[in-house]
């Protein structure tokens, strides 16, 4: 994908981690799921965020969270994704972990010649995106192509 601004620029593996990275540490923040931070950036939003991602990437995340709040208008929902059953486990992976995560599944889809805007919102409107936010389970550090594989089936 190239730079929406900077047109002969292309947009990096580093600007899609800080985007996904991004989308966890909101969502988390607003208590909602991934896929609804990514509905309301939408095509448009998701773009501009790649495109931005390089400069953004040097402010403070908390400081981009607040400005996606504001600009997007997202509001506050009741999902936890980081209470998990001390019972399976008591370890939750980091926003930053999550964002990678979801960073090489989306790379591994988007290198097949798919546009990346629309694997984005493919991606976190998956089923598969319920299992790899469930920290009960393993789906989120599977290996990658153990995910990729899920999301082409629909399920782990």
């Amino acid at each position: 994908m190239t730079n929406i601004y900077f047109h002969d620029e292309k947009i990096t593996f580093n600007d899609l981690y800080f985007v996904c990275y991004m989308i966890e540490r909101t969502a988390r923040s607003i208590k909602q799921r991934n896929w609804y931070v990514v509905n309301s950036l939408g095509s448009e939003g998701l773009a501009r965020q790649l495109s931005i991602a390089e400069t953004n990437h040097c402010l403070n995340p908390d400081q981009v969270v607040s400005e996606w709040k504001q600009e997007y208008h997202l509001v506050e929902g009741n999902v936890d994704v980081t209470k998990v059953d001390s019972e399976y486990t008591d370890k939750v992976p980091t926003a930053l972990q999550m964002g990678k995560v979801y960073a090489r599944l989306i790379d591994s889809i988007s290198k097949q010649g798919r546009d990346l805007v629309q694997t984005i919102l493919n991606v976190y409107a998956s089923p598969i995106c319920k299992a790899i936010d469930n920290y009960n389970s393993s789906a989120y550090f599977e290996p990658s192509y153990v995910q990729l594989r899920a999301f082409y089936n629909g399920s782990f």
